[in-house]
């Protein structure tokens, strides 16, 4: 390898490092095995980043293929150090109308971030968790679905609200 070759490589490096510099606090990923089973909580825990700034807080999920719904309806909770807990029902878009997935990736795997809070101020220090389970069901049924396919991760991410 050239000298030259070796300072672009050098060079190309540390550009895509800087350009993937975020904003980000927290970040954490839970793997789901065959099916998100209905009840299943996946949680995240973390401390109070800063009681007097604004967060934005993100849901990020990892589906392929073999998820067979265009939308995805969630149940989030947040629960504080005191006790309180925040509870809401989401929902999001995971495809087009005509079928073609959203989120980035170029194979099956696709991967969506999606707005759960925006301009979050923690009001308290301590310990947070976020719960997450899927609330999917099928049309003109009361019970929820017992397996969802398709799901392969579920995440949490919270960055600095600009």
């Amino acid at each position: 390898m050239t000298n030259t070759s070796r300072l672009l490589s050098v060079v190309g490096c540390v550009l895509m490092s800087s350009c993937n510099r975020t904003s980000g606090v927290y970040s954490e990923y839970s793997s789901l095995d065959e099916a998100w089973l209905r009840g299943e909580q996946l949680e995240f825990t973390f401390q109070a980043p800063d009681t007097t700034q604004a967060y934005n807080m993100f849901v990020n999920l990892r589906n392929d293929n073999r998820y067979p719904y265009s939308n995805l309806y969630l149940i989030v909770n947040l629960d504080f150090p005191d006790g309180r807990v925040i509870a809401d029902t989401l929902e999001y878009e995971m495809a087009k109308p005509d079928g073609t997935w959203l989120g980035q990736g170029f194979t099956d795997l696709k991967e969506n971030k999606l707005w759960y809070k925006e301009s979050v101020v923690f009001p308290m220090s301590g310990t947070y968790v976020v719960s997450i389970e899927q609330a999917m069901r099928k049309v003109g049924e009361e019970e929820g679905l017992e397996e969802l396919e398709g799901i392969t991760d579920v995440g949490l991410q919270i960055e600095k609200s600009n």
